[in-house]
């Protein structure tokens, strides 16, 4: 009996053992599945401009205010603007949560030095990053001012999570010679997967979301996928340098053709279209402010109001207005210069092109031009031609130096000598009119002696 309770003892003890054991598996794979556990995965792609990182600062902000456990931010873009990447980078540095950049197809540009700000990086087995160069909106290489800031830039980016800063100036850098990773002096360093692993620029290489999950310990997590907005898609398209300068010149051709329209119809509908659509995609994207609004509104009104005050002054000081608000509204003020000027030539060459082949006539020009001439065939007459006086003799009342008063038959007349001085009481006769202007010459022996002969 003894022998069997402590057999049964022992067996009680080895099943309340392997109960605790497999418990002890069970919570460890729990916490190895990352469940439990809050991912966002937001997405990086297409141009880098200002609407992607008001679309970054917001989507951070949620993933913050959820208190998520871990960010992974999906990159696909060949690159864009600098002044964003450096804000984009700023945000990657000030975050606390744990992030991982996933390149799914490319990081270029200033795409790698978005990358190159998170915590790890991690690549599909096509990606690639780098070929980092500053180049300007005309497509040529940017000064060296500028080429020194951002190559500094991208050091200190892959400084700050411990990679080595030479991979990433040679990104940048065509002077850098890597020859030995397929960027010899002269090209821009660009990296595949398995180099970046090698230079220890990613942390690994995984085929998909699911694979890198896993390979991040947050195989059943929680994944919220965040995705721009209907407006921040269409304040990323509006905010675009390209879209810029066509929606200003669109406004101003529109509202140019306007005025030589009758009435108010297409033309100034989309002019004035192009304008809230400017300040919309600027004011979601957080480039326009209330203020810009203001001195735009105030403008328009200067200007309507220069069509009934005298002076110019209004007129002068609302396109003051509206220049300013543009230029308060612009990521970067040497590009709305720009995008402003092409808005000025379309609206100067349509202006020309339309007062020439459609005139004034059927516009709102024609309130506030004069357009009747004073002419002869519409009977205007400025003074008579009085060809009957031709040949009169008479005595000038005054002196002529050369023009004073003369009279003949009786009747006082504005006369001019044919440039001699003239006293008076000196006969004369008329021998020349030109409307008002009559103009005569003394009579004497000599004169008298020429006409008979």
């Amino acid at each position: 009996m003894f022998r069997i309770s402590h057999y049964l003892l022992i067996i009680a003890l080895l099943l309340s053992g392997l109960v605790h054991i497999l418990h002890e598996d069970s919570t460890k794979v729990y916490a190895e599945s990352g469940e439990g556990k809050l991912v966002y995965i937001i997405p990086v792609k297409d141009n880098v401009e200002r609407g992607m990182e008001a679309f970054l600062r917001r989507a951070i902000s949620e993933a913050e205010d959820a208190d998520a456990d871990y960010i992974i931010f999906e990159i696909a873009t060949p690159g864009g603007r600098v002044d964003s990447a450096n804000a984009i980078g700023e945000l990657f540095q000030d975050l606390n949560i744990p992030n991982a950049a996933f390149i799914t197809t490319q990081a270029l540009s200033a795409g790698s030095y978005i990358a190159l700000n998170s915590d790890e990086i991690y690549m599909k087995p096509n990606a690639t990053m780098g070929a980092s160069g500053v180049i300007t909106g005309d497509g040529n290489a940017a000064d060296k001012k500028a080429q020194s800031a951002w190559i500094a830039a991208m050091k200190a980016a892959a400084e700050s999570n411990g990679r080595d800063p030479i991979y990433a100036e040679a990104m940048a850098d065509p002077s850098v010679d890597l020859p030995g990773y397929n960027a010899p002096k002269g090209d821009f360093l660009t990296l595949g997967p398995n180099t970046a692993e090698e230079v220890g620029y990613a942390e690994g290489i995984v085929r998909h979301r699911t694979e890198l999950l896993s390979e991040l310990e947050l195989k059943g997590a929680e994944v919220v996928e965040t995705e721009p907005s209907l407006a921040e898609n269409i304040a990323r398209f509006l905010t675009d340098p390209v879209v810029v300068p066509i929606l200003l010149s669109v406004a101003s051709l529109g509202l140019i053709v306007e005025l030589y329209s009758p009435g108010f119809g297409i033309p100034g509908t989309m002019g004035l279209l192009s304008l809230v659509l400017f300040f919309y995609g600027h004011i979601i994207a957080g480039l326009a402010g209330y203020e810009a609004i203001i001195l735009l509104v105030l403008g328009l009104i200067l200007i309507i109001a220069e069509f009934f005050l005298p002076g110019g002054i209004a007129g002068i000081a609302g396109a003051v207005a509206i220049v300013s608000s543009l230029m308060l509204s612009g990521a970067d003020t040497g590009h709305m210069a720009m995008s402003i000027g092409i808005a000025i030539l379309v609206a100067v060459i349509a202006s020309v092109i339309l007062f020439k082949y459609l005139g004034l006539e059927r516009g709102f020009f024609r309130h506030i031009i004069l357009q009747d001439a004073t002419t002869a065939d519409k009977g205007f007459v400025s003074s008579t031609n009085r060809l009957e006086l031709i040949g009169l003799e008479g005595e000038t009342l005054t002196p002529l130096r050369p023009s004073g008063t003369a009279v003949f038959d009786e009747e006082r007349l504005d006369v001019v000598s044919e440039g001699r001085f003239l006293p008076a009481g000196q006969p004369v006769k008329v021998i020349k009119t030109e409307g008002s202007r009559i103009v005569v010459r003394e009579i004497n022996k000599e004169t008298m002696k020429e006409e008979k002969e």
